[in-house]
């Protein structure tokens, strides 16, 4: 198998809610979009995260068609943990975890967006 591209697709209530946190906090641009869909890429993170409206009828499997979140975590390791965690909670975003850490050397910190994802930042200390 040679797989060319990666990315991850989440179901959100307000997919506009999600993307503009996205793009506004963590620096992620607009590829496309459409009614009830955006896709969005970083320059850095070498995946794309698709945003599709829940209740599309286009999502397959059906069965599995309800709100992302749950459990989930996106995560992104950066350079300095401290620093972008102070620029974000001064943006504004809400603030799930303050930066911590863990016995194992990860140092993370954690923000919710308006659909309740949570976005993980992450540096290895």
């Amino acid at each position: 198998m040679h797989i060319t591209a990666s990315a991850v697709s989440l179901n959100v209530p307000d997919v506009a809610a999600s993307a503009d946190f996205a793009r506004t906090h963590l620096g992620f641009s607009e590829k496309m979009s459409a009614d009830g869909f955006v896709s969005l890429n970083h320059p850095d993170a070498g995946f794309e995260l698709a945003l599709l409206r829940v209740g599309l009828s286009s999502f397959k499997p059906e069965r599995i068609a309800g709100p992302a979140g749950q459990g989930l975590l996106l995560a992104f390791v950066v350079d300095d943990v401290d620093a972008e965690f102070a620029r974000i909670a001064a943006a504004g975003a809400q603030v799930v975890t303050p930066p911590e850490t863990e016995p194992w050397g990860e140092r993370y910190c954690q923000f919710a967006d308006p659909n309740g994802i949570v976005w993980q930042l992450v540096q290895w200390v």
